[in-house]
């Protein structure tokens, strides 16, 4: 056998000769129903909410100051020499689980099986985050029509006395995975319709806005000196990497070698560019000191006499956001489901509903914990988890991608990753250049789902992995071990 066993088989890899093929049975399988405007509407809606409606104006007003543009330019460009890594991945290995699946087919089994596990808890935080978020515009509008939610219902965030929960975002974190549930056609359409709104509401804040942008209100331009930008990049990271999430749904693709490389540049594209005119509105229309955390732009046209568009932003922003909850929840069904279908973690949660093909088990597990963390956590502890795991995902796809364009340069590529291997490398530097700047809080959360992870790979993943399995059969192939 060619290779390293190394007797446990953490450099077992899966075999790219045969990746692109069906696996499982027909109880796990998945329908390909996404076309390429489907699949970028669903990276948009992954990228563009949480971003402009809510981290604009925190990173803004206590981090960044006006430099809160060079924030999501840093992050975008980051972003970027990410996305070129995903996309000839895409174009490669169409099959659902992202950076798992590329780990796991380039690094071997470990590496595959902790992009894996890191996922499963990025991805559910954000959405618990971008939950929480969205019951902030909700009581926005409620305060603006004079009502009050009781403040049991304010969850972590409530002033008065007593047990609470944000019963707002628990109860939209269950609609996104009863949404979920019905079928990837149905919920993509729901989310196309959604993303259109949510652009439109976007266009509106920065043509109305624009007229009442001040130019005083960008000086100082760096109120938190220039480490304040990098600062706020890496806070605002998470709000420009929807597409990683969206690569995850490649196997419900029509035509996934040709339309998933696309819909993530055209996804991304589309995206920097309306971060970026949102960021010089909000920061122009008034001082950084005077914009709200929470809900920027809504404060911010109620500031200069246009209650009538914050009330609009504030319904746009419950819309919109609403996309990155869905995106961001597929992303971690489809991650679950590969996993469990590779026989990391029990093939009982791959089992697919019989008629509408979706991970329906997963799917509501995730729903429920997703609840639970935004119904009793509050939101800068909810994003605390969000972040660290994704940039080593994404260091971990731009190494993957170098490796494998000299390992196996005659693989056919759909779409070709440029100025190899410089913008990878970039992508890796600017990962790790970024987890430097987390909080350590963060690195003990993660070190703490990391040795769980470890203790759950060794115990019952490495036996009970399909490429084990064969192994154990004498079916070794090509490409299975390191």
């Amino acid at each position: 056998m060619a290779g390293l066993r190394m007797g446990q088989g953490v450099l077992r890899r899966k075999p790219l000769e045969h990746i692109t093929e069906a696996e499982g049975g027909a109880t796990e399988r998945l329908d390909r129903a996404l076309g390429l405007w489907q699949l970028t509407a669903i990276g948009i809606g992954g990228i563009i909410g949480a971003g402009i409606f809510t981290l604009a104006g925190t990173v803004a007003n206590g981090t960044a100051g006006p430099a809160v543009l060079i924030s999501f330019l840093i992050a975008g460009v980051a972003s970027a020499a990410a996305a070129f890594s995903y996309a000839e991945f895409a174009g490669l290995i169409p099959k659902a689980g992202s950076a798992y699946t590329y780990g796991y087919a380039v690094l071997g089994e470990l590496a595959g099986w902790f992009i894996g596990w890191d996922l499963l808890l990025e991805y559910t935080a954000i959405v618990a985050v971008v939950a929480i978020g969205i019951s902030g515009y909700f009581n926005f509008l409620l305060n603006e029509m004079g009502a009050n939610l009781p403040d049991w219902m304010l969850g972590a965030s409530g002033t008065g006395p007593g047990h609470r929960v944000d019963l707002i975002a628990a109860v939209l974190c269950l609609f996104i995975a009863y949404l979920l549930n019905l079928g990837i056609k149905s919920a993509a359409r729901f989310e196309t319709v959604v993303v259109v709104l949510k652009i439109l509401v976007v266009l509106l804040v920065i043509v109305v806005g624009f007229f009442h942008v001040k130019s005083s209100n960008y000086t100082p331009f760096f109120p938190f000196g220039v480490g304040g930008a990098f600062t706020g990049a890496a806070t605002v990271f998470f709000a420009v990497f929807g597409y990683d999430a969206m690569s995850t749904a490649a196997e419900e693709s029509k035509d996934a070698q040709r339309h998933m490389p696309k819909a993530i540049l055209y996804s991304l594209a589309v995206s920097m560019v309306l971060y970026v005119l949102a960021c010089l509105v909000l920061t122009g229309m008034q001082t950084y000191t005077e914009i709200d955390p929470e809900s920027g732009f809504s404060t911010a046209f109620k500031s200069v006499g246009l209650s009538g568009i914050a009330d609009v932003i504030a319904v746009g922003a419950i819309i919109g956001i609403l996309t990155v909850m869905f995106t961001f929840m597929l992303g971690v069904t489809r991650v679950w489901f590969s996993m469990s279908r590779d026989g990391l973690l029990p093939r009982w949660f791959a089992k697919t509903h019989p008629t509408r093909h979706v991970p329906t088990r997963v799917t509501w597990i995730v729903g429920f914990a997703s609840a639970a963390i935004a119904g009793f956590v509050k939101i800068g502890e909810a994003a605390e988890l969000t972040n660290i795991g994704i940039l080593l995902a994404f260091a971990v796809v731009c190494v993957s991608v170098i490796v494998l364009r000299y390992r196996r340069p005659e693989l056919p590529r759909e779409f070709r990753c440029p100025w190899m291997p410089f913008v990878p490398a970039v992508g890796v530097a600017a990962s790790i250049w970024l987890i430097t700047y987390l909080q350590w809080q963060t690195w003990v959360r993660f070190a703490i789902w990391f040795a769980i992870g470890l203790v759950i790979y060794f115990a019952y993943s490495r036996h009970h992995s399909e490429l084990a399995k064969a192994e154990r059969a004498g079916e070794t192939g090509p490409g299975q071990t390191g």
